[in-house]
Order: C-alpha cells, then structure tokens, then sequence
C-alpha cells in the first residue's frame, strides 16, 4: 500500500489518454493494436511514477507543512531519501527500454514528457500559466504516444480538445491551492502568486466555453459526418456538458477540485457522464 502511494498509482487514470487514438480509430478491438497501446500506457506509469517521486523529493520540506501532502510517504517518513531514488531510477529505467524495445517514436514521446516535467519540477512549477501549460502538454503527449505506438494519424480536433480539457483540470486544481492558502495562509507553491479565484474563474469560464465550441464544431463537422455515416454523433454533447458542469460545480461549490484522478474514481455523476459518453461513441463507432 505504502509503494502504491508513493507511486501515486490512484494517478494512472490520466494514462488512458494513450487509448484515445486507438478507440476513436474504430480498431479498439484489435488485439495487436491493445496490446501495443498497453505498452505505450505501462510506459507512461512508469515514467510519470519516477517524476512523482523526483517532485516528492524536490517538495519534501514544503509537503510536511501541506494539510493533505504532509501523508504522502516520503513527507511522512515512510519510505526514505535513498530508498525513493533507488524507485525513481528502476521505474525510468523500466520506462525507457520498455519504450525502446517497442517504437523510437513511443521512447522519444517519453523522453520529450520526462524531460518537460523535470523542467517542471525545477522551476518550471514555480511560474503561473507556464506550470499550467506544461501539464497539459502532458496531456497531449499522451494521446500523441498512442498514435504513433498504432501509426494512427491524429486529428487536429482530438489534440485541440485534450490541450482545452486538461487545461481546465490544471487551472481547477490550481484554485483548490488558491483556497488553501487564503483558508490557512499556507503558501502551497510560488506559482500561486499569480493567481487569484476571480482571475481562475474568469479562464476556467473561457476554457469550458472554448471546450464546448470545439466539440460542437467536431461533431458538426462535414468531415466527422462523413466518417461516422450521418450518425446523429451530435447527441454525445449532452454527456460533455453535464460532464465539465458537473467539474465545475465540484470546483466553485464544493470547493474539492484538488486531485482529478480521485474525483473520477469517486464522483457517481461524473463517472456516469464518462461511461454514457464512452458507451454512445462505442455504440456509433463499433456497432454497424
């Protein structure tokens, strides 16, 4: 439980981005093009374990003083200094010949998000709008690693779209650090310095409506009609706008918008919006 924790494996959800390509592809099903998309996943668990745990190190000091991050198990004392690099290193290790032996693409998609996020980690954290920006770069890197894993060319929407949602996910957890520090006067990061609730609210308002836009355009597009034989895709909207409004009443009501990997395995109307968007896209795509 302890290792699970200190590789934050609860984080692995946001590699499904990898499978994005491939489920929109209509070849979800072929085994060959799972089990490669699957190694492109384990690749990237393996690679964003070793930065987590890089960014423990980095954060040790200001993770004690941190009302939730002060139990993760380097900050707790649970695993040591030297035991956690000894991880960190094994788990990129692993991460890099696994993403060798498969594709040069896949290892130069992983070695591009490696290095973005030691930048990250080391200073890159400490800037607003670029920390954001950098995360959601990740985001896309992902999906990107999917696509050259299958040799599946990559639409523009599907890129646009990962940037913009993850973009909103980056600036709604960011406000959760905001709330942290006028509640408590912890200082959780110096990025948070550019930031302020009425400045995150007013991007996280532009993002949702860009968002929102650009899934319409997608679905009304001639291209995408074309593709999915007329079928009426325009429908799965619904599910969207519940989704991000939902987000976003978790964010600004709630105020418990921190992790987002969390909020999908415990938030029941967000899971629901997810399945019934995945399952309307799997009944267009895959059944004639």
């Amino acid at each position: 439980m302890i290792f699970l924790k200190l590789i934050r494996a609860h984080q692995y959800t946001k590699n499904l981005f990898v499978f994005a390509a491939l489920f929109f592809s209509g070849k979800f099903f072929e085994i060959q093009k799972v089990i490669e998309c699957g190694i492109a996943f384990l690749a990237f668990c393996l690679a964003a374990s070793s930065i987590y745990i890089i960014n423990d190190l980095k954060d040790l000091d200001k993770d004690k003083q941190h009302p939730a991050k002060k139990n993760r198990p380097i900050a707790a004392g649970l695993v040591s200094v030297k035991l956690a690099i000894f991880i960190c290193v094994i788990l990129f290790l692993l991460s890099f010949f696994i993403s060798a032996l498969a594709s040069f693409n896949l290892l130069a998609v992983i070695l591009i998000y490696f290095v973005l996020n030691l930048f990250y980690c080391f200073g890159g954290k400490n800037i607003s709008i670029i920390d954001v920006f950098i995360i959601s770069t990740g985001f896309v890197l992902r999906v990107v690693a999917g696509g050259v894993i299958n040799r599946i060319e990559l639409s523009h929407w599907l890129i646009i779209m990962t940037f913009l949602l993850a973009l909103f996910i980056a600036f709604a957890k960011r406000r959760d650090d905001v709330l942290i520090e006028n509640e408590s006067g912890l200082k959780i990061r110096n990025s948070i310095a550019g930031y302020s609730l009425e400045f995150i609210n007013a991007i996280s308002s532009i993002l949702i409506a860009l968002l929102i836009f650009c899934y319409i355009m997608y679905v009304t597009s001639t291209e995408v009609t074309i593709r999915f034989n007329n079928k009426p895709i325009y429908i799965s909207v619904l599910f969207v706008l519940l989704g991000l409004i939902r987000y976003l009443q978790i964010s600004i009501v709630e105020k418990n918008s921190g992790s987002p990997s969390k909020l999908i395995l415990k938030d029941r109307f967000l899971q629901c919006c997810v399945i019934a968007w995945v399952l309307f896209f799997i009944t267009i795509i895959y059944f004639k």
